[in-house]
């Protein structure tokens, strides 16, 4: 049994007591300001969790690459996406700040 809720895509599961299955679940909103709110905080956060995904990837390319060559010419592109969920606040920017410093050690360290 699964109930469905009309404003919002984003789906809360919680054990059913009564028929041991899943049961769907999400509150109603209550005004057309917090219906479109839920509306554009699902957008903002499968675009960020792109982006972020996004970059872990080219990240973790760049700590498995052998290739001196090619580990210098990744460290830009991959310091600007860092530096990009930095700003629009996907990451803290400490924490962009000490990947790229470890990365740039690592590319140093390479032969």
């Amino acid at each position: 049994m699964f109930l469905t809720v009309a404003y919002s895509k984003k789906v809360v599961y919680l054990p059913s007591q009564k028929l041991g299955t899943k049961l769907e679940y999400k509150e109603m909103a209550n005004h057309k300001s917090s219906i479109k709110r839920i509306r554009s905080n699902d957008a903002k956060r499968t675009e960020n969790r792109y982006y972020a995904k996004t970059t872990r990837n080219a990240v973790n390319k760049l700590r498995t690459t052998t290739s001196k060559k090619e580990a210098q010419d990744l460290l830009p592109k991959v310091s600007s996406m860092l530096d990009k969920l930095a700003k629009k606040s996907v990451i803290h920017k400490n924490k962009a700040g000490n990947i790229k410093s470890k990365l740039a050690k690592k590319v140093a360290a390479i032969k």
